[in-house]
C-alpha cells in the first residue's frame, strides 16, 4: 500500500485539517487508510468519519518498531492509500533529547515519505530555512514534499514557494489561504469528537468546506506522487490472530458521553474470543454480557442525562457486586464513581451542578480541575487485567477524590494516576483508570481481562 505522513512544523500549523480534507478527498476515489501518530482518540474520529475505515493509532512511546509496523499492516487489507497524520511537530517526542514518542520515529520506522505542513504566516525566505532546518536535523526522516498554511496572497506564496524549491529541492505542493472557516470546532480537551458533530447542520457544512477550499489548493496528483510502498512495512501483529472461537459476549459503552476507543480494541476482543455488544449509558438498558468495558468520553457533559437513567446505573453496581468483569478508563471511571460535580464556571456554569452516577467506587468526580496530559508508564499488580508492566497515556481535566484505603491494582513510575502514582482502583472483578491503554501495546491486559470474563462466567453458569 503506497503510503505518505502529513506533519507540522509545530502544534497548530493547520495539518489536522489538510490532512482530514485530504483523506476526505482521496476517500472518493479509493479506499483510504488512515493512522494517527499518538495517542489521541478525536482526531481518529474525524478521519475515520470521512472514510469510511477505522483509523489506527501508532505511538512510539508505547509501541516498539515491530508493534507499530504491525499495527499498521494489520489495518492495510484492502486500502490503495495509507494517510497517516503526525502529532504535533514533526520532532516533538516524548523528551528533548531522544525521539522516542515522535511523529519522526514513526516516519523512519515505516520509511515513509513525509508532506511538511508550514505555518507561512508572516513569513517568506524564512520558510525555506525551516523547511531546511527540518531536513537538516534527522536525514533519516524523508521529507519530500511542503504544504504551506495561512498564505496571504500570490505574491506571499510566489515568494515563499521559490525561496523553498530553490534552497530546498522539494516542491511546494499547496498553499492554503487564511480563512475562519478552516477552524475546526473545539472544548477543553481539543476538538469535538466527530460522531457528536456531524449530527449538527453546521459541522457537517465545516467539514465539506475544510474539505472543499484545500482540494482547491492543493495538488492532489503532486500528493500521490510523493507517496511511495513504506520501506519497512512489516506484517500484521500476532495479537491480531484469533485464538478462541467467539464464545463470550462483552459490552462495551457507546454513545455521545462514551466514545474514545482504539480501533484496534474491537478486533482484539474478536480474536480472544469476545464479541462486543454496543450500548449506551445514556439510552439503554444494560445488555447480558460476560464482562464490560467504559471507555473514556464526555459523562461530565452528560451528567444529568446519565443520572436519569436510573436503571442502567443500578444494573452496572448490581453486575460489580456479582464479581462480572468491568473494564473503565477515564471518562467510564468518572461514571463509576459517585458523582460528578460541574463547578461554576465550567461551561458557562452559573452555580455548581452535582450528579449521581453508578456509586461503585467509593469516590466523586471534580470537574474541571488542572489539566493532565502526558505518558503514563507502571504495572498492574492485580485484578481483572493481570499482572503486567504497561505503557499508556492520560489526558483529563478532572480530579477524583477517592476515601481512604482503597485498593489500586496499577503503580505508576510516570504518570499521576488517581492519586500519588496510583491507578487502577479495584473493587472485586471492576477496575477503572485514568490511564489509557493502547490495545496491542496492552494486548497480554486485554487478553487477561477476556480469559477473566470466561472463567467468572463459567463459574456463574
Amino acid at each position: 500500500m503506497q503510503t505518505l505522513l502529513i506533519t507540522g512544523d509545530r502544534s497548530g500549523c493547520g495539518k489536522t485539517s489538510i490532512t482530514l480534507a485530504i483523506s476526505a478527498i482521496l476517500a472518493k476515489r479509493m479506499p483510504v487508510q488512515t493512522y494517527k501518530v499518538g495517542m489521541d482518540y478525536i482526531d481518529p474520529s474525524y478521519l475515520t468519519g470521512v472514510t469510511g475505515r477505522p483509523c489506527r493509532n501508532l505511538d512510539s512511546y508505547v509501541l516498539d518498531d515491530e508493534g507499530l509496523r504491525g499495527v499498521y499492516a494489520h489495518a492495510s487489507a484492502g486500502a490503495e492509500i495509507g494517510i497517516i497524520e503526525g502529532v504535533r511537530g514533526l520532532y516533538e517526542g516524548a523528551d528533548v533529547l531522544g525521539d522516542t514518542g515522535s511523529t519522526a520515529s514513526v516516519a523512519k520506522a515505516l520509511g515513509v515519505n513525509v508532506i511538511l505542513v508550514i505555518n507561512a504566516k508572516s513569513i517568506t525566505r524564512s520558510a525555506a530555512a525551516i523547511v531546511k532546518g527540518f531536513m537538516a536535523f534527522d536525514p533519516g526522516v524523508r521529507i519530500r514534499g511542503v504544504i504551506l498554511n495561512n498564505v496571504s496572497g500570490g505574491r506571499h506564496l510566489e515568494k515563499a514557494k521559490g525561496a523553498i524549491e530553490h534552497f530546498c529541492g522539494i516542491p511546494v505542493i499547496g498553499a492554503v489561504p487564511h480563512t475562519p472557516q478552516m477552524e475546526l470546532a473545539m472544548r477543553h480537551l481539543g476538538l469535538v469528537p466527530y460522531r457528536e458533530g456531524s449530527e449538527q447542520d453546521e459541522f457537517r457544512d465545516r467539514i465539506e468546506t475544510i474539505t472543499r477550499v484545500i482540494g482547491e489548493y492543493i495538488d492532489i496528483e503532486a500528493l500521490l506522487s510523493i507517496a511511495t510502498e513504506p520501506a519497512h512495512p512489516g506484517t500484521p501483529h500476532p495479537a491480531f490472530d484469533p485464538d478462541h472461537p467467539i464464545d463470550l459476549r462483552i459490552g462495551v459503552a457507546h454513545d455521545e458521553a462514551f466514545n474514545f476507543y482504539y480501533a484496534d480494541l474491537f478486533d482484539l476482543l474478536r480474536a480472544g474470543g469476545a464479541e462486543p455488544v454496543f450500548f449506551s449509558p445514556i439510552h439503554d438498558r444494560l445488555p447480558d454480557a460476560d464482562g464490560y468495558i467504559l471507555g473514556g468520553g464526555y459523562p461530565e457533559l452528560y451528567s444529568a442525562e446519565l443520572e436519569r437513567n436510573d436503571a442502567m446505573r443500578q444494573a452496572i453496581a448490581e453486575v460489580v457486586q456479582n464479581n462480572t468483569p468491568v473494564y473503565a478508563e477515564c471518562g467510564g471511571l468518572m461514571y463509576l464513581t459517585r458523582s460528578i460535580t460541574r463547578k461554576a464556571g465550567f461551561q458557562g456554569l452559573e452555580k455548581a451542578e452535582t450528579h449521581t452516577m453508578c456509586r461503585v467506587f467509593p469516590g466523586d468526580t471534580l470537574m474541571p480541575s488542572s489539566r493532565v496530559l502526558g505518558y503514563v508508564e507502571g504495572r498492574s499488580c492485580a485484578g481483572p487485567m493481570g499482572m503486567a508492566a504497561f505503557r499508556g497515556h492520560e489526558f483529563h481535566y478532572s480530579e477524583i477524590r477517592m476515601d481512604p484505603d482503597v485498593r489500586y491494582a496499577f503503580s505508576l513510575t510516570r504518570g499521576k494516576g488517581i492519586a500519588d502514582g496510583n491507578d487502577g482502583i479495584l473493587l472485586k472483578n471492576a477496575i477503572g483508570s485514568y490511564a489509557h491503554l493502547h490495545p496491542v501495546a496492552g494486548s497480554g491486559m486485554i487478553r487477561s481481562f477476556i480469559s477473566t470474563c470466561r472463567d467468572q462466567s463459567t463459574k456463574q453458569n
